[in-house]
């Protein structure tokens, strides 16, 4: 009777270890190729390049908002980098979908960052009027970005676009109010808040290319 049991027990530990095996194998499949994602050379450079140029976005939009409000004489030289990282997002596109997009997506971009500039000296001015309609501007050019890009990708879903660009145009108006107010740590708060976001944003516009085209990575 003992055997029988002692028979058992071993033919019960045999199948765990057996099912045990079988479920690290698969794991360990599954983190292979997820490594093999992770570790893909070409992704890590989109992932770091994309990462870069919406940061260049938040540092140079904040140094640009401080310049404007405090009459610096670099206001133009920072201004002028600003918009050259417009053109380094859109050029950072042009691989996957050509010269006429990235461009275009860089003119886009142009705009949001000429009517924030105009809403600056507006909020300056203290022309509430001239503020409102700006602001309706602004949305609106997000609006045509969210267009712009959700058509070129099926990934990139325009209401998603959307919320993550009128989250940006948010913080980069609390950064201004905070600047004229002098509130100096609502203004780093809100800077962070708006890298942060752009880095969410940035990485959303890399896994969607990487969705679209996987033969280049």
């Amino acid at each position: 009777m003992k055997i029988k049991r002692m028979l058992a027990l071993l033919l019960t530990l045999a199948l765990v270890f057996s099912m045990m095996q079988a479920v690290v194998s698969v794991q360990a499949k599954e983190g292979k190729a997820a490594d093999s994602v992770c570790l893909s050379p070409k992704m890590v450079q989109l992932k770091t390049d994309m990462q870069k140029v919406w940061i260049d976005h938040t540092i140079w939009t904040r140094s640009y908002i401080v310049s404007a409000i405090s009459n610096r004489p670099d206001q133009k030289d920072v201004l002028d980098r600003l918009l050259q990282n417009q053109q380094d997002i859109g050029n950072l596109i042009k691989p996957y979908y050509g010269e006429a997009a990235g461009n275009k997506l860089a003119d886009l971009l142009r705009e949001h960052i000429l009517i924030a500039g105009k809403i600056v000296a507006a909020a300056k001015a203290g022309n509430q009027a001239d503020v409102k309609k700006l602001e309706a501007d602004w949305h609106r050019n997000a609006d045509d970005i969210s267009k712009f890009l959700s058509a070129a990708n099926p990934n990139w879903q325009f209401k998603t676009l959307q919320d993550m660009l009128y989250a940006h145009l948010q913080l980069i108006t609390e950064i201004v109010l905070n600047c004229l107010k002098g509130d100096w740590k609502a203004d780093i708060a809100a800077t962070d808040k708006n890298e942060i976001h752009m880095i969410h944003l940035a990485d959303i516009l890399t896994e969607g290319i990487v969705k679209q085209f996987p033969e280049k990575f």
